[in-house]
C-alpha cells in the first residue's frame, strides 16, 4: 500500500512538473518541449518597406483591415499621445506575413511580403494628376515613424540598404512613399541608407551634375545596390522608372529619370559606403552572366 501511494504521488508530482515547466507548451492534444534551441535558424524579417496610404486615416484603416491588402503598422498624421509617447496602429503581428509589397524585388529577393515588415503612413501622396505637388509628412508623424523604425531595425538587425520604399522594390508600378518622404531624417536617426555629401562631391569630380552619363554604367551601379534593372544600356521606360525611383529616394529635388552625373555620383557614393571592396559593377554582372544556366534549343 505504501509503495502504491508513493508511486501515485510521484506520478502526480511528475504531472504537476510538466504542467508548470516553462519549457512545456500545451497545444491541445500534446505538449511541445521548447527547452532545446537550434543554432541553425534566423528571422524571416530582412527588410523594412515604407509606404503611403494615398487616402485619409479612416479610409486607410478600413482598407487595410479588410481581406485584400494589409500591413503590419499604420502611422496617422497626428498620432495620439499616451504617457508622452505616440501611438501607432499594429494591424498584423510581425511574425505573420502582411500583403503590402506585392510583386517586388530587392537585392535578389523576390516577393518581399514573405521577408519584410511594412509600414503605411497615412498620406495622400500626389495632390494633382501630374504629380507636381505632394502632401507633406507632418513632424508628429515623422517622429512616430522614426521611433517605430528604429525599434524594428534594431530588433531584427536590418541593415541600412534594406530599408526601402515601395517604389524601390516595385518601380514599374509604384511611386510611394514619394519625394517628400523623410529618408534623410531617418538616416540621421540610424534608419536606412544615405550617401555622404563629401563622397558625392568627390565622385562628381567637377562634372556638370546634369551631364548625361553612360546608361549601362548607371544601370549596373543601381543593380549592384539592389534595384531590379537590366544592364542593356537602353534608356527605355522601364529603366527610366528605376532611375526615377532611385532619384526620388536619394535626390528628391529632381526625379525625371535622366541618367545624369549627379545620380551616378550618388549611386557610387552609396556603393562606397555600404558595399566597400565589392567587385566592380561590370565584373559582378559578368560573373552573374557566366553563372547563369545556358539553355539550348534542339
Amino acid at each position: 500500500m505504501t509503495l502504491f501511494r508513493l508511486g501515485a504521488s510521484c506520478a502526480v508530482l511528475g504531472l504537476l512538473a510538466a504542467c508548470t515547466s516553462p519549457s512545456l507548451v500545451e497545444r491541445g492534444t500534446y505538449y511541445a518541449d521548447t527547452s532545446l534551441h537550434a543554432r541553425g535558424a534566423d528571422s524571416r524579417i530582412r527588410f523594412l518597406v515604407m509606404h503611403y496610404t494615398e487616402s485619409d486615416e479612416a479610409k486607410s484603416l478600413r482598407t487595410l483591415t479588410g481581406d485584400s491588402v494589409s500591413v503590419h503598422y499604420v502611422i496617422p498624421p497626428q498620432p495620439r499621445i499616451e504617457h508622452g509617447m505616440p501611438v501607432v496602429y499594429q494591424l498584423v503581428p510581425e511574425a505573420k506575413r502582411a500583403w503590402h509589397a506585392g510583386v517586388s524585388e530587392w537585392q535578389g529577393t523576390t516577393e518581399l511580403n514573405a521577408a519584410s515588415i511594412g509600414i503605411e503612413n497615412v498620406n495622400r501622396g500626389p495632390l494633382d494628376p501630374e504629380n507636381r505637388t505632394w502632401q507633406p509628412y507632418p513632424p508628429a508623424q515623422v517622429d512616430a515613424l522614426i521611433r517605430l523604425s528604429k525599434d524594428i531595425v534594431t530588433r531584427y538587425a536590418i541593415p541600412p540598404t534594406r530599408v526601402v520604399g515601395h517604389s524601390d522594390i516595385a518601380p514599374q508600378r509604384k511611386i510611394d512613399p514619394g519625394p517628400l518622404f523623410p529618408w534623410h531624417a531617418l538616416a540621421q536617426a540610424g534608419v536606412g541608407a544615405w550617401p555622404d555629401d563629401a563622397t558625392v562631391a568627390a565622385r562628381l569630380a567637377g562634372r556638370d551634375p546634369h551631364a548625361l552619363v553612360d546608361v549601362r554604367e548607371l544601370q549596373l551601379k543601381l543593380a549592384r545596390y539592389g534595384y531590379d534593372v537590366p544592364a542593356d544600356g537602353v534608356l527605355d521606360a522601364r529603366t527610366r522608372r528605376v532611375f526615377a525611383a532611385f532619384q526620388m529616394h536619394f535626390r528628391p529635388s529632381d526625379y525625371a529619370g535622366n541618367p545624369d552625373a549627379e545620380t551616378d555620383a550618388i549611386a557610387q557614393a552609396l556603393l562606397d559606403k555600404y558595399f566597400p571592396g565589392a567587385a566592380p559593377a561590370d565584373d559582378a554582372a559578368a560573373a552573374a552572366e557566366k553563372a547563369r544556366p545556358v539553355s539550348r534549343v534542339r
